[in-house]
């Protein structure tokens, strides 16, 4: 007959035994877990250190930067991460070609300038190394600011191309404010510190002078068009009044030097088919910061000044 208190101990014994292989086996996943995460991190902490080249770049290869998105501080696109990305693409020893992808209905003429100056510069720096702009959907306005810099331009035949053209929007409320018994109390130092003020009525000066400088920002634009372009360019009555036309149409006005998507230029102008992205993509936290300080100045000024 078996000893009851032989068999507790070893029931006990058993089950202290099991719970043991069981934390055991608990620890080795967690650590195995753990690794691995610590590899993850490590792997996203060695590509934004550009430690590891962008894509896996080993030999020669094509550099594809995104302009993608509205331009402008903040914005989807703006000049300290597009810099960032021409910088190392013309740097890297492997870059036969760039090609500046670009999906942009325009925003602000200073960042776009900005990059139209950088590209010009770069060009200079490494004259082997040539640029093209392949446009997608749409290149208008400040977009086609910077793909002026390019070497040359190429579109689908359905793309949207132009609106060479500079824009001030804002609202006006006097009427609302008066239907509402809403009465305007501005003060300022200065008498034109209430400039374009959308709850009181426009000012006649503050309307002239602001058509002036859209018009000497415009004329910036269009003298990089025709610096951009050279003999390209077929000069039309409407081309520089801010209207935007068919990538095909473009092709014909001189806007555009043919019709090929970013594999074919990689392909056939470039001679290299490896494709390595050098776009830079911010954080989630840097994105609100800066979108969060764009919001802030325009809520201050009132309006906005873009290429769209």
């Amino acid at each position: 007959m078996t000893d009851p208190q032989n068999w507790e101990r070893q029931t006990l014994e058993k089950l202290a035994f099991s719970a043991l292989q069981e934390q055991r086996r608990s620890r080795n996943w967690g650590i195995f877990f753990k690794t691995l995460t610590l590899i993850y991190l490590f792997a996203l902490l060695f590509i934004a250190m550009n430690w590891i080249a962008p894509g896996g770049s080993i030999g020669p290869h094509t550099a594809l930067i995104d302009i993608n998105g509205e331009i402008g501080v903040g914005a989807e696109v703006n000049a300290d991460n597009t810099l960032s990305s021409l910088r190392a693409a013309f740097e890297d020893k492997h870059t036969k070609g760039i090609i500046l992808r670009i999906n942009s209905p325009g925003g602000s003429p200073v960042q776009a300038g900005i990059i139209n100056d950088e590209i010009h510069r770069l060009r200079k720096e490494y004259p082997k190394v040539p640029v093209y702009a392949v446009v997608e959907d749409i290149c208008a306005s400040g977009g086609y600011y910077i793909a002026v810099a390019a070497d040359k331009i190429y579109v689908d035949k359905a793309s949207i191309v132009g609106s060479i053209g500079v824009l001030m929007d804002g609202f006006g409320f006097t009427e609302t404010m008066k239907k509402l018994g809403v009465e305007r109390r501005l003060l300022t130092a200065g008498k034109n510190k209430g400039f374009m003020d959308p709850f009181s009525p426009i000012n006649p000066e503050h309307k002239e002078h602001a058509l002036e400088m859209l018009n000497e920002v415009h004329q910036q634009f269009i003298k990089v068009v025709r610096d951009g372009r050279g003999n390209r360019l077929h000069e039309t009555p409407d081309m520089f009044t801010g209207l935007f036309w068919s990538g095909e149409k473009a092709v014909e006005m001189g806007l555009a030097d043919g019709i090929a998507n970013s594999d074919t230029v990689a392909r056939e102008m470039i001679k290299e088919e490896n494709i390595v992205d050098f776009t830079t993509h911010e954080g989630l936290a840097d994105r609100f910061a800066k979108h969060f300080g764009a919001s802030a100045a325009h809520a201050l000024l009132g309006s906005n000044i873009g290429m769209k």
